[in-house]
């Protein structure tokens, strides 16, 4: 099993995330912050159903990376699933429940990250 490091889990993520055409796809930098992870990647789906397939692909390219998701919770209600990749907790929403706990606000002290370059063009 290789270690990735943190910026290649976040690479990671973000990728699976976008190609799976979530919404709204966040990082966030928190190790100015937070002793938790060295980032937070969040983004939205459309329905439970799309919630699932994002996590699912984010398990699936992380691990053919060679690395592991050590925590999963939420995947069988699919309205907010959290994914600990070990630097990267990465969170999928349904559309509803992010606007309704809006994360970004809660940890609104940490900087966003540039990922314009691993999104893809619309």
């Amino acid at each position: 099993m290789t270690t990735l490091s943190a910026k290649e889990e976040l690479e990671i993520a973000v990728k699976a995330i976008d190609g799976k055409k979530a919404n709204h796809v966040v990082a966030l930098d928190m190790e100015p912050v937070s002793l938790m992870a060295d980032y937070f990647v969040i983004a939205d789906a459309a329905s439970n159903r799309q919630v699932q397939a994002v996590v699912n692909e984010v398990k699936d390219k992380i691990e053919e990376a060679g690395g592991q998701v050590r925590y999963m919770e939420g995947y069988q209600q699919a309205q907010w699933v959290v994914l600990d990749l070990g630097d990267v907790i990465v969170h999928i929403f349904d559309t509803e429940h992010r606007d309704f706990y809006h994360l970004e606000k809660l940890w609104y002290d940490a900087p966003e990250v540039d990922i314009s370059d691993l999104l893809e063009e619309d």
